[in-house]
């Protein structure tokens, strides 16, 4: 279950990181997160090939790609109550440390480091 979580939060990360490149200017610290943050997706991605079946895998990787595209979508054009906006994309990319955080501590816990 730790993995599946996980492996949502690297596609959640990947497609916020991308709106993020797109959106604002690039610095060396957000390079160098992306960086470590890929190291640790593909620790994961391999941590589920040996570990679990290679079709469940890509599946399941599939529907959570199409999953973060969807959730990231929806904040881009906005959700809002009573006329504001509930979530912005500055709380998506204030999150992205954690959410980064969380990937790697996951990828750790996993592979027993």
């Amino acid at each position: 279950m730790l993995f599946y979580f996980g492996l949502l939060l690297a596609f959640l990360y990947f497609k916020i990181a991308r709106v993020y490149k797109k959106e604002e200017k690039s610095n060396i610290n957000m390079l160098v997160q992306n960086i470590i943050v890929a190291v640790a997706a593909v620790a994961l991605v391999a941590y589920g090939f040996v570990h679990g079946t290679w079709y469940m895998v890509i599946l399941v990787g599939f529907i959570f790609f199409i999953l973060s595209s969807l959730i990231v979508s929806a904040v881009q054009l906005g959700i809002f109550i009573d006329g504001k906006p509930f979530i912005k994309l500055s709380h998506l990319y204030k999150s992205l440390a954690f959410i980064g955080m969380f990937i790697a501590f996951i990828d750790v816990y996993l592979w027993g480091i």
